[in-house]
């Protein structure tokens, strides 16, 4: 993503912080900052968000330790959501935006109050800003995070496979993403390097564009880094395994891309033209199950069951949730 001096780099979902320090170290190392920047990159440059007070102090505190910001006070970069970090924007806009917003197939959030009780809840998010209303967290912190970034700025988010493929709003949200920002590359992640064994991630890269009568995506390159690919705790994903996906991502001269075998370009005829604007694509041969040997664990296959089902569930409590407020 290459964070330049200057910039205001957010990240709406920021945990402990370690987007925005790896930014941070970025500028700071590839770059001879002047005195100006210096101050500009320790105090203006990097803002957070998230929901758990407690992790909005450690990400306070682990800024601060790295000379960014200031342990507690208004002068924090890092800010704590009331109840969420979705129900308005943030009152900033970014030039840069990297994110991993918390996973999950249901719309519900759990809530610690002030008396130590835990209460989950459901939300839906009627925004002037958003495409669509839907439950669906990661689509809801996608719409988010295009809202936040200033005309011209760049984001890279990691998503659940879901994002790629639901009906209804994600269809909607999909293809005015498409549409309003130039989606130039996805890159789909080994399975269980997120969380849990099952879980299914991707990195999303875009720019928002201005307003524009004719689609700002013309091409989606796709690196495919899952097929074939096996990373758990042992072994463990590593930047050498990154090593050729930034080598053909050719920052920041995109145009110079070419066609690999992991690496493939669709236009945006051909994705609009798949059933519900699908973003799910896979194109290499998937060796494992050439033999019944090996095949995925029985609770590998037993939790992408779980998750599929799950998002099916979900679509269809939308539907009924809709029909029932009709009919009232």
């Amino acid at each position: 993503m290459r964070p330049a001096p200057g910039q205001a780099i957010g990240d709406p979902a920021c945990g402990t912080g370690g987007f925005l320090l790896a930014a941070h170290d970025f500028i700071s190392k590839n770059n001879k900052l002047e005195k100006a920047q210096r101050k500009h990159l320790s105090t203006a440059a990097l803002r957070g968000n998230d929901i758990v007070p407690a992790m909005v102090s450690l990400c306070a505190m682990n800024l601060y330790l790295h000379g960014i910001g200031t342990a507690v006070g208004e002068d924090s970069p890092i800010t704590e959501a009331d109840a969420d970090a979705l129900s308005k924007p943030s009152g900033t806009k970014f030039d840069l935006i990297l994110a991993n917003p918390p996973f999950g197939k249901k719309g519900g959030y759990t809530i610690v109050g002030d008396d130590g009780k835990i209460s989950t809840e459901k939300q839906e998010y009627e925004r002037d800003e958003f495409w669509a209303t839907t439950s669906n967290k990661q689509l809801n912190f996608l719409q988010h995070i295009v809202s936040e970034l200033k005309v011209g700025g760049h984001a890279a988010v990691v998503l659940p496979d879901n994002v790629l493929f639901e009906g209804g709003a994600g269809e909607t949200i999909r293809r005015e993403l498409l549409k309003r920002c130039n989606v130039h590359t996805l890159l789909r992640l080994p399975t269980g390097i997120f969380y849990a064994q099952g879980v299914k991630a991707n990195v999303l890269f875009f720019e928002r564009r201005e307003a524009s009568e004719t689609p700002w995506t013309k091409d989606l390159w796709i690196y495919d880094l899952r097929t074939n690919q096996h990373f758990t705790l042992k072994p463990p994903l590593a930047t050498k395994d990154l090593t050729d996906f930034i080598k053909v991502y050719k920052s920041p001269s995109r145009a110079r891309r070419k066609e690999s075998k992991r690496f493939k370009k669709f236009t945006y005829k051909e994705i609009v033209a798949r059933d519900k604007a699908n973003l799910d694509i896979f194109w290499l041969k998937d060796e494992s199950l050439e033999d019944t040997e090996n095949l995925p664990a029985p609770a590998e296959l037993a939790a992408d069951i779980v998750d599929s089902l799950e998002t099916a569930l979900e679509e269809f409590r939308a539907v009924e949730e809709a029909l029932t407020s009709r009919s009232k």
